[in-house]
């Protein structure tokens, strides 16, 4: 696979068992995360980089590195994939990696064929991203459809942007389509014409 594969979270076992095992999946390297500038050198070379998370005991510690990530100003790095990987993720894991932009959570152990299925799926498909005032990251919504509906989410939101995107292993990313909207506006809009 000619992608590389940063591991990020604490240097601990599930770290270290997460970086072997992406080290047997054919990416083209594997690194510890050290920073951004490390990812944007390496992406001239490997137009698609991961970014594999092992399990944090508090996702505070993660959540600056994924924020990074997401709102980078370099597009290789900002449409990169983000999968976190965990034992046993709970419900409120989950939705708190969704809120910060992950492309995929993977419940651990996976068998190595199947953890590489897993994220091929990130490679060659269209994607819908969104980018709103505290969001950047894939339209998760149908795969939350069947939990329950927070009140928080569920209500008219500001402007957001659309993006269409494919990863692509030799050129990187690619963004399809760029849209605009702004449902306040247009909401205020329809009451000054009635």
């Amino acid at each position: 696979m000619k992608a590389y594969a940063y591991v990020v979270g604490p240097g601990d076992a599930a770290w270290q068992t997460l970086f072997d095992m992406a080290g047997d999946l054919g990416f083209a390297g594997v690194s510890d995360y050290r920073g951004l500038s490390q990812v944007e050198q390496q992406a001239g070379e490997t137009p698609v980089c991961y970014f594999l998370f092992s399990a944090a005991t508090d996702l505070r510690e993660i959540r600056p590195v994924a924020e990074a990530i997401r709102f980078s100003s370099s597009r290789a790095i900002r449409f990169s994939p983000m999968v976190y990987c965990a034992g046993d993720p709970s419900v409120e894991t989950i939705m708190a990696c969704i809120n910060m932009g992950f492309d995929d959570i993977v419940a651990l152990p996976q068998s190595k064929p199947k953890l590489r299925q897993r994220l091929a799926r990130q490679i060659g498909h269209n994607m819908v991203f969104y980018e709103t005032e505290g969001y950047f990251g894939p339209d998760r919504r149908n795969r939350v459809a069947a939990l329950k509906p927070n009140p928080v989410i569920t209500r008219v939101g500001g402007p957001f942007r659309r993006l269409e995107i494919v990863r692509n292993l030799l050129d990187g990313v690619s963004v399809l389509r760029d849209e605009f909207s702004n449902p306040t506006a247009d909401v205020a809009a329809m009451q000054t014409l009635q």
